[in-house]
């Protein structure tokens, strides 16, 4: 099994287009690549602890590449757009993929200059190795499973 974190405004709706990819064999969702530790729902919303809401996608690379999973997770972002999706705003809701296996930098980055052709403004999307990731509470777990009518800003027919 392999793993990537993307980040993609609010996790819900990524976390649940993620879940219903064949080769996708679990996602769960939290604060990535902030500095301080432990931080709640309550606290990122702050925009001060520097997290980014992130789906941990874990895939079976037998079934699913990572070239593929990029580019669905582009189909539902805008990568222009500094610090908002949709209708929500901050720092917490940037895009970002971050990786672990430092060998998938090259497959990133080449997804990535294929999605900047499609765009007139520059990607802001940052990719970076993740350095720390904490779950977010349980009752934002699969949320849109729980939650069928709650709010999403990703389209899941992308």
């Amino acid at each position: 099994m392999k793993n990537i974190y993307l980040a993609g405004g609010c996790f819900w709706g990524v976390e649940e287009y993620f879940s219903r990819i064949d080769g996708v064999v679990d996602t769960e969702v939290g604060y990535a690549n902030g500095h301080s530790p432990n931080p709640t729902y309550k606290h990122v919303c702050t925009g001060l602890t520097g997290h980014a809401e992130t789906t941990y996608v874990v895939y079976d690379e037998s079934k699913v590449t990572l070239e593929e999973l990029l580019n669905r997770f582009f189909r539902i972002i805008d990568p222009t757009l500094l610090n908002r999706q949709g209708g929500d705003i901050g720092s917490q809701y940037r895009t970002a993929i971050y990786y672990k296996d430092s060998a998938d930098l090259e497959t990133i980055k080449k997804v990535i200059e294929i999605e900047q052709g499609k765009y007139s403004k520059p990607i802001v999307t940052e990719v970076e190795e993740i350095k720390s990731f904490y779950y977010a509470e349980d009752y934002h777990q699969d949320y849109l499973k729980k939650n069928p009518g709650g709010y999403c800003h990703v389209n899941m027919n992308a």
